[in-house]
Protein backbone atom coordinates (compact mmCIF):
# COMPACT_ATOMS: atom_id res chain seq x y z
CA UNK A 1 0.00 0.00 0.00
CA UNK A 2 1.30 3.51 -0.88
CA UNK A 3 1.83 6.46 1.02
CA UNK A 4 -0.93 8.01 -0.65
CA UNK A 5 -3.44 5.17 0.31
CA UNK A 6 -2.25 4.99 3.63
CA UNK A 7 -3.12 8.90 4.15
CA UNK A 8 -5.94 8.41 2.48
CA UNK A 9 -9.09 9.87 4.54
CA UNK A 10 -7.17 10.96 7.39
CA UNK A 11 -5.41 14.01 5.82
CA UNK A 12 -6.36 17.29 6.27
CA UNK A 13 -8.12 20.14 4.42
CA UNK A 14 -4.78 21.87 3.85
CA UNK A 15 -3.81 18.50 2.20
CA UNK A 16 -6.12 19.67 -1.00
CA UNK A 17 -4.74 22.39 -2.94
CA UNK A 18 -7.62 22.68 -4.46
CA UNK A 19 -9.32 23.94 -1.56
CA UNK A 20 -12.07 21.82 -1.65
CA UNK A 21 -13.41 21.31 1.64
CA UNK A 22 -15.89 19.51 0.39
CA UNK A 23 -13.94 16.32 -0.92
CA UNK A 24 -12.25 16.56 2.30
CA UNK A 25 -15.54 15.95 4.24
CA UNK A 26 -16.47 12.85 2.38
CA UNK A 27 -12.96 11.00 2.44
CA UNK A 28 -12.73 11.68 5.55
CA UNK A 29 -16.32 10.39 7.22
CA UNK A 30 -17.69 8.40 4.10
CA UNK A 31 -20.58 10.84 3.29
CA UNK A 32 -22.15 14.49 2.37
CA UNK A 33 -22.79 16.29 4.65
CA UNK A 34 -25.96 17.93 2.99
CA UNK A 35 -27.24 14.76 1.35
CA UNK A 36 -26.27 11.72 3.57
CA UNK A 37 -25.78 9.77 0.44
CA UNK A 38 -22.86 7.55 1.29
CA UNK A 39 -19.57 8.19 -0.91
CA UNK A 40 -18.10 6.01 -3.81
CA UNK A 41 -14.80 4.82 -3.47
CA UNK A 42 -12.56 5.62 -6.13
CA UNK A 43 -11.90 1.72 -6.49
CA UNK A 44 -15.29 0.46 -5.97
CA UNK A 45 -17.93 -0.30 -9.15
CA UNK A 46 -20.75 2.33 -9.35
CA UNK A 47 -23.38 0.28 -8.45
CA UNK A 48 -26.71 0.26 -6.59
CA UNK A 49 -29.69 3.09 -7.11
CA UNK A 50 -26.96 5.87 -6.41
CA UNK A 51 -25.28 4.84 -9.56
CA UNK A 52 -25.62 6.18 -13.13
CA UNK A 53 -24.41 3.09 -14.65
CA UNK A 54 -27.84 0.20 -14.85
CA UNK A 55 -27.20 -3.43 -14.75
CA UNK A 56 -27.17 -3.58 -18.28
CA UNK A 57 -23.91 -1.34 -18.90
CA UNK A 58 -25.12 1.34 -20.92
CA UNK A 59 -24.34 4.21 -18.64
CA UNK A 60 -27.48 6.78 -18.37
CA UNK A 61 -26.68 10.62 -18.41
CA UNK A 62 -28.98 12.97 -16.97
CA UNK A 63 -30.38 15.90 -19.01
CA UNK A 64 -29.61 18.09 -16.63
CA UNK A 65 -28.31 17.29 -13.16
CA UNK A 66 -29.73 19.23 -9.84
CA UNK A 67 -27.23 21.63 -8.21
CA UNK A 68 -25.15 20.42 -5.20
CA UNK A 69 -25.75 21.68 -2.50
CA UNK A 70 -23.00 24.12 -1.00
CA UNK A 71 -21.41 22.41 1.87
CA UNK A 72 -20.88 24.68 5.11
CA UNK A 73 -18.17 23.38 7.21
CA UNK A 74 -18.49 23.99 11.20
CA UNK A 75 -16.10 23.89 13.50
CA UNK A 76 -16.29 21.12 15.84
CA UNK A 77 -14.99 22.81 18.70
CA UNK A 78 -17.73 26.28 17.98
CA UNK A 79 -20.46 23.42 17.97
CA UNK A 80 -19.07 22.36 21.71
CA UNK A 81 -19.01 25.31 23.02
CA UNK A 82 -22.61 26.31 21.86
CA UNK A 83 -23.76 23.20 23.18
CA UNK A 84 -22.04 23.83 26.79
CA UNK A 85 -23.86 27.41 26.66
CA UNK A 86 -26.94 26.35 25.89
CA UNK A 87 -26.78 23.74 28.80
CA UNK A 88 -25.74 26.25 30.95
CA UNK A 89 -28.66 28.68 30.15
CA UNK A 90 -31.10 25.72 30.34
CA UNK A 91 -29.71 25.20 33.76
CA UNK A 92 -30.45 28.42 35.17
CA UNK A 93 -33.30 28.33 33.68
CA UNK A 94 -34.39 25.40 35.51
CA UNK A 95 -33.54 26.75 38.84
CA UNK A 96 -35.25 29.50 38.23
CA UNK A 97 -38.47 27.82 37.31
CA UNK A 98 -37.61 25.75 40.39
CA UNK A 99 -37.56 28.71 42.36
CA UNK A 100 -41.06 30.17 41.30
CA UNK A 101 -42.19 26.38 41.88
CA UNK A 102 -41.15 26.50 45.54
CA UNK A 103 -42.80 30.00 46.06
CA UNK A 104 -46.15 29.23 44.31
CA UNK A 105 -46.50 25.87 46.54
CA UNK A 106 -45.69 27.83 49.69
CA UNK A 107 -47.49 30.50 48.78
CA UNK A 108 -51.50 30.49 48.77
CA UNK A 109 -53.00 32.71 45.48
CA UNK A 110 -55.18 35.45 47.07
CA UNK A 111 -57.50 37.64 45.24
CA UNK A 112 -57.01 41.15 45.60
CA UNK A 113 -59.56 43.60 47.52
CA UNK A 114 -61.80 45.41 45.71
CA UNK A 115 -61.68 48.78 45.39
CA UNK A 116 -64.77 50.59 44.49
CA UNK A 117 -68.50 49.35 44.15
CA UNK A 118 -70.79 46.64 45.46
CA UNK A 119 -68.06 44.51 45.72
CA UNK A 120 -66.37 46.90 48.24
CA UNK A 121 -68.92 47.66 50.53
CA UNK A 122 -69.78 43.64 50.53
CA UNK A 123 -65.80 43.17 51.54
CA UNK A 124 -66.41 45.44 54.12
CA UNK A 125 -69.48 44.50 55.37
CA UNK A 126 -68.46 41.04 55.67
CA UNK A 127 -65.47 41.89 58.11
CA UNK A 128 -63.21 41.24 54.61
CA UNK A 129 -64.15 37.58 55.00
CA UNK A 130 -65.70 37.82 51.57
CA UNK A 131 -63.59 39.13 48.66
CA UNK A 132 -65.52 39.00 45.73
CA UNK A 133 -62.23 40.07 43.91
CA UNK A 134 -61.30 43.09 41.93
CA UNK A 135 -64.33 44.60 39.10
CA UNK A 136 -63.27 45.11 35.67
CA UNK A 137 -62.98 49.02 36.40
CA UNK A 138 -60.58 48.15 39.66
CA UNK A 139 -58.39 46.20 37.32
CA UNK A 140 -58.28 48.60 34.51
CA UNK A 141 -57.17 51.29 37.28
CA UNK A 142 -54.49 49.20 38.64
CA UNK A 143 -52.98 49.01 34.87
CA UNK A 144 -53.12 52.90 33.85
CA UNK A 145 -51.53 53.03 37.56
CA UNK A 146 -48.46 50.42 36.39
CA UNK A 147 -48.31 52.34 32.68
CA UNK A 148 -48.38 55.76 34.82
CA UNK A 149 -44.91 54.50 37.03
CA UNK A 150 -43.08 53.62 33.96
CA UNK A 151 -39.21 54.15 34.74
CA UNK A 152 -38.02 57.06 33.63
CA UNK A 153 -33.98 58.51 33.86
CA UNK A 154 -32.94 61.88 33.51
CA UNK A 155 -35.64 64.75 33.01
CA UNK A 156 -39.21 64.55 30.62
CA UNK A 157 -40.04 67.47 29.36
CA UNK A 158 -43.95 68.34 28.37
CA UNK A 159 -45.21 71.65 26.89
CA UNK A 160 -48.98 72.46 27.26
CA UNK A 161 -50.10 74.24 23.94
CA UNK A 162 -53.21 75.87 22.70
CA UNK A 163 -54.10 79.27 20.42
CA UNK A 164 -56.92 79.74 22.01
CA UNK A 165 -58.19 80.98 25.60
CA UNK A 166 -60.67 79.38 27.74
CA UNK A 167 -60.34 76.04 27.01
CA UNK A 168 -58.49 74.68 30.37
CA UNK A 169 -55.08 74.46 29.20
CA UNK A 170 -53.77 75.48 32.79
CA UNK A 171 -56.04 73.58 34.68
CA UNK A 172 -54.96 70.47 32.77
CA UNK A 173 -51.39 71.30 33.59
CA UNK A 174 -52.16 71.51 36.92
CA UNK A 175 -54.19 68.23 37.07
CA UNK A 176 -51.83 66.31 35.01
CA UNK A 177 -49.00 67.52 37.26
CA UNK A 178 -50.73 66.28 40.40
CA UNK A 179 -51.65 63.02 39.07
CA UNK A 180 -47.96 62.42 37.89
CA UNK A 181 -46.76 63.86 41.26
CA UNK A 182 -49.23 62.15 43.59
CA UNK A 183 -48.79 58.15 41.67
CA UNK A 184 -44.75 58.64 41.26
CA UNK A 185 -41.72 58.57 43.26
CA UNK A 186 -40.07 61.62 41.64
CA UNK A 187 -40.15 65.22 41.77
CA UNK A 188 -42.48 67.24 39.05
CA UNK A 189 -42.63 70.68 38.60
CA UNK A 190 -45.11 73.03 36.72
CA UNK A 191 -43.46 76.53 35.11
CA UNK A 192 -45.49 79.04 34.06
CA UNK A 193 -44.34 80.37 30.73
CA UNK A 194 -47.24 82.76 30.05
CA UNK A 195 -46.33 86.03 29.00
CA UNK A 196 -49.51 87.05 29.90
CA UNK A 197 -49.59 87.06 33.73
CA UNK A 198 -50.44 83.09 33.74
CA UNK A 199 -52.63 81.88 36.72
CA UNK A 200 -51.23 78.30 36.93
CA UNK A 201 -49.70 79.07 40.88
CA UNK A 202 -53.49 79.92 41.52
CA UNK A 203 -54.55 76.06 41.41
CA UNK A 204 -52.10 75.04 44.34
CA UNK A 205 -52.03 76.89 47.88
CA UNK A 206 -49.13 79.81 47.06
CA UNK A 207 -46.19 79.31 49.44
CA UNK A 208 -44.04 81.26 48.30
CA UNK A 209 -43.83 84.78 46.29
CA UNK A 210 -40.87 83.96 44.26
CA UNK A 211 -41.29 83.96 40.48
CA UNK A 212 -39.48 82.40 37.81
CA UNK A 213 -37.64 85.61 37.60
CA UNK A 214 -36.35 85.50 41.22
CA UNK A 215 -34.93 82.28 40.26
CA UNK A 216 -32.70 83.15 37.66
CA UNK A 217 -31.66 86.36 39.42
CA UNK A 218 -30.01 83.43 41.84
CA UNK A 219 -29.22 80.27 39.77
CA UNK A 220 -25.73 81.09 40.68
CA UNK A 221 -26.80 80.28 44.28
CA UNK A 222 -28.88 76.92 43.88
CA UNK A 223 -26.48 74.25 44.63
CA UNK A 224 -29.39 71.54 45.81
CA UNK A 225 -32.72 70.44 45.92
CA UNK A 226 -33.33 72.78 49.00
CA UNK A 227 -32.07 75.39 47.58
CA UNK A 228 -34.85 75.36 44.35
CA UNK A 229 -37.41 74.41 46.56
CA UNK A 230 -37.54 77.97 48.33
CA UNK A 231 -39.10 79.50 44.70
CA UNK A 232 -41.47 76.82 44.28
CA UNK A 233 -44.96 76.18 45.85
CA UNK A 234 -46.36 73.04 46.46
CA UNK A 235 -50.12 71.46 46.76
CA UNK A 236 -51.55 68.60 48.26
CA UNK A 237 -50.21 66.05 45.40
CA UNK A 238 -46.87 67.07 45.42
CA UNK A 239 -46.73 69.03 42.48
CA UNK A 240 -44.62 72.17 42.90
CA UNK A 241 -45.28 75.29 40.48
CA UNK A 242 -42.70 77.90 39.49
CA UNK A 243 -44.69 80.74 38.98
CA UNK A 244 -44.12 83.83 36.45
CA UNK A 245 -44.05 86.87 37.01
CA UNK A 246 -47.34 88.41 37.66
CA UNK A 247 -46.59 92.10 35.87
CA UNK A 248 -47.63 92.09 32.51
CA UNK A 249 -44.08 94.27 31.81
CA UNK A 250 -41.69 92.45 33.41
CA UNK A 251 -42.97 88.89 31.93
CA UNK A 252 -43.22 90.01 28.35
CA UNK A 253 -39.18 90.18 29.03
CA UNK A 254 -39.18 86.20 29.00
CA UNK A 255 -37.30 85.58 26.35
CA UNK A 256 -36.46 82.25 24.43
CA UNK A 257 -32.81 82.17 26.52
CA UNK A 258 -34.43 82.92 30.04
CA UNK A 259 -36.68 79.70 29.60
CA UNK A 260 -33.51 77.69 28.80
CA UNK A 261 -31.58 78.51 31.45
CA UNK A 262 -34.85 77.53 33.68
CA UNK A 263 -35.21 74.09 32.26
CA UNK A 264 -31.41 73.53 32.48
CA UNK A 265 -31.15 74.67 36.52
CA UNK A 266 -34.75 72.74 36.79
CA UNK A 267 -33.74 69.32 34.94
CA UNK A 268 -30.80 68.79 37.93
CA UNK A 269 -33.66 68.35 40.37
CA UNK A 270 -36.79 67.26 38.82
CA UNK A 271 -37.76 63.82 36.26
CA UNK A 272 -41.06 65.58 35.09
CA UNK A 273 -41.09 69.68 33.62
CA UNK A 274 -44.53 70.47 32.59
CA UNK A 275 -44.85 74.16 30.93
CA UNK A 276 -47.60 75.97 30.60
CA UNK A 277 -47.29 77.99 27.40
CA UNK A 278 -49.11 81.33 26.80
CA UNK A 279 -52.14 81.21 23.93
CA UNK A 280 -49.37 83.06 21.44
CA UNK A 281 -46.61 81.20 19.35
CA UNK A 282 -44.70 83.69 18.52
CA UNK A 283 -43.32 85.27 21.25
CA UNK A 284 -39.88 84.71 22.26
CA UNK A 285 -40.07 81.78 24.78
CA UNK A 286 -41.86 79.68 22.63
CA UNK A 287 -38.95 78.84 20.89
CA UNK A 288 -37.44 77.67 23.53
CA UNK A 289 -40.20 75.60 24.50
CA UNK A 290 -40.79 74.32 21.17
CA UNK A 291 -36.72 73.62 21.35
CA UNK A 292 -36.38 71.63 24.76
CA UNK A 293 -39.76 69.72 24.44
CA UNK A 294 -40.18 66.21 24.55
CA UNK A 295 -43.58 66.05 23.81
CA UNK A 296 -46.33 68.30 23.64
CA UNK A 297 -50.15 68.24 24.85
CA UNK A 298 -52.41 70.24 22.44
CA UNK A 299 -55.83 71.00 24.67
CA UNK A 300 -58.55 71.82 22.91
CA UNK A 301 -62.71 72.26 24.14
CA UNK A 302 -65.71 70.57 22.83
CA UNK A 303 -66.11 73.70 20.56
CA UNK A 304 -66.02 73.86 17.34
CA UNK A 305 -64.11 77.29 17.28
CA UNK A 306 -61.67 75.54 20.20
CA UNK A 307 -61.08 72.48 18.08
CA UNK A 308 -60.36 74.34 14.88
CA UNK A 309 -57.72 76.52 16.87
CA UNK A 310 -56.23 72.99 18.11
CA UNK A 311 -56.06 72.27 14.63
CA UNK A 312 -54.35 75.65 13.98
CA UNK A 313 -51.55 75.07 15.96
CA UNK A 314 -51.17 71.81 14.72
CA UNK A 315 -50.90 73.21 11.36
CA UNK A 316 -48.19 75.99 12.49
CA UNK A 317 -46.07 73.05 14.10
CA UNK A 318 -46.33 71.56 10.97
CA UNK A 319 -45.14 74.31 9.02
CA UNK A 320 -42.57 75.23 11.01
CA UNK A 321 -40.50 71.93 11.25
CA UNK A 322 -42.07 70.39 14.40
CA UNK A 323 -43.79 67.39 12.34
CA UNK A 324 -42.30 65.03 15.11
CA UNK A 325 -43.75 66.82 18.25
CA UNK A 326 -46.77 66.77 16.59
CA UNK A 327 -46.99 63.09 15.61
CA UNK A 328 -45.85 62.21 19.25
CA UNK A 329 -48.30 64.58 20.86
CA UNK A 330 -51.61 64.49 22.60
CA UNK A 331 -54.92 65.95 22.04
CA UNK A 332 -57.08 66.73 25.24
CA UNK A 333 -60.80 67.94 24.55
CA UNK A 334 -61.26 69.58 27.89
CA UNK A 335 -64.92 70.13 28.30
CA UNK A 336 -65.08 73.48 30.23
CA UNK A 337 -68.95 73.33 29.87
CA UNK A 338 -71.85 71.12 31.25
CA UNK A 339 -72.75 70.43 27.69
CA UNK A 340 -71.06 70.22 24.60
CA UNK A 341 -74.49 71.61 22.48
CA UNK A 342 -74.88 69.65 18.96
CA UNK A 343 -70.86 69.01 18.80
CA UNK A 344 -70.06 65.52 18.07
CA UNK A 345 -66.69 64.81 20.48
CA UNK A 346 -66.66 61.65 18.55
CA UNK A 347 -65.85 63.09 15.23
CA UNK A 348 -63.82 65.94 16.69
CA UNK A 349 -61.94 62.93 18.48
CA UNK A 350 -61.38 61.35 15.15
CA UNK A 351 -60.20 64.00 13.71
CA UNK A 352 -57.35 64.54 16.23
CA UNK A 353 -56.17 60.91 16.48
CA UNK A 354 -55.63 60.76 12.66
CA UNK A 355 -53.03 63.76 13.36
CA UNK A 356 -51.30 62.64 16.71
CA UNK A 357 -50.73 59.77 19.16
CA UNK A 358 -53.65 59.80 20.87
CA UNK A 359 -56.30 60.97 21.82
CA UNK A 360 -57.91 62.01 25.33
CA UNK A 361 -61.06 63.81 27.07
CA UNK A 362 -61.99 64.75 30.17
CA UNK A 363 -65.51 65.29 31.21
CA UNK A 364 -67.25 68.13 32.84
CA UNK A 365 -66.48 68.56 36.84
CA UNK A 366 -67.96 71.06 39.01
CA UNK A 367 -64.37 71.28 41.12
CA UNK A 368 -62.63 72.30 38.15
CA UNK A 369 -65.36 74.53 37.30
CA UNK A 370 -64.36 77.11 40.16
CA UNK A 371 -61.30 78.09 38.93
CA UNK A 372 -59.41 78.32 42.32
CA UNK A 373 -56.91 75.42 44.05
CA UNK A 374 -57.37 72.46 42.59
CA UNK A 375 -57.89 69.40 44.94
CA UNK A 376 -57.59 65.69 43.26
CA UNK A 377 -60.25 64.41 45.91
CA UNK A 378 -63.12 66.62 45.11
CA UNK A 379 -62.68 65.59 41.77
CA UNK A 380 -65.27 63.33 40.25
CA UNK A 381 -64.42 59.75 39.51
CA UNK A 382 -65.06 60.18 35.93
CA UNK A 383 -62.68 62.90 36.05
CA UNK A 384 -60.09 61.65 37.85
CA UNK A 385 -60.19 58.04 35.48
CA UNK A 386 -59.56 60.40 32.75
CA UNK A 387 -56.94 62.55 34.03
CA UNK A 388 -55.15 58.80 35.06
CA UNK A 389 -55.62 57.69 31.28
CA UNK A 390 -54.16 61.10 30.02
CA UNK A 391 -51.22 60.62 32.89
CA UNK A 392 -50.76 56.93 31.69
CA UNK A 393 -50.69 57.86 27.57
CA UNK A 394 -48.40 60.69 28.42
CA UNK A 395 -46.04 58.28 30.18
CA UNK A 396 -46.09 55.46 27.89
CA UNK A 397 -43.52 58.17 25.85
CA UNK A 398 -41.24 57.98 28.94
CA UNK A 399 -37.97 56.51 27.94
CA UNK A 400 -36.42 54.46 30.42
CA UNK A 401 -32.60 55.77 29.33
CA UNK A 402 -33.57 59.23 28.71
Amino acid sequence: MTQSETSKGTGSAEDYPDGSVGRYVRERWGQTPASGIPAQKPDEPATGRHSLTPPGGVEEVPASPAPRPAVRWVDPAAVAAQQAQRARSEQANGQAEGADLASARLLRKVKRPPQSGWRRAIYLMSGRMINPGESPADIRRRELTARVNHPLLGCHKIAMLSLKGGVGKTTVTATLGGTLASLRGDRVVAVDANPDRGTLSQKIPLETSATVRHLLRDAQRVRRYADVRAYTSQGPSRLEVLASEQDPAVSEAFSEEDYRRTVNLLEHFYNIVLTDCGTGLMHSAMYGVLGLADQLIIVSSGSIDGARSASATMDWLDAHGHGDLVANAVAVINSVHRRSGSVDLDRVAEHFAARCRAVVRIPFDEHLEEGAEIDLDRLAPATRDALLELAAVVADAFEAGA
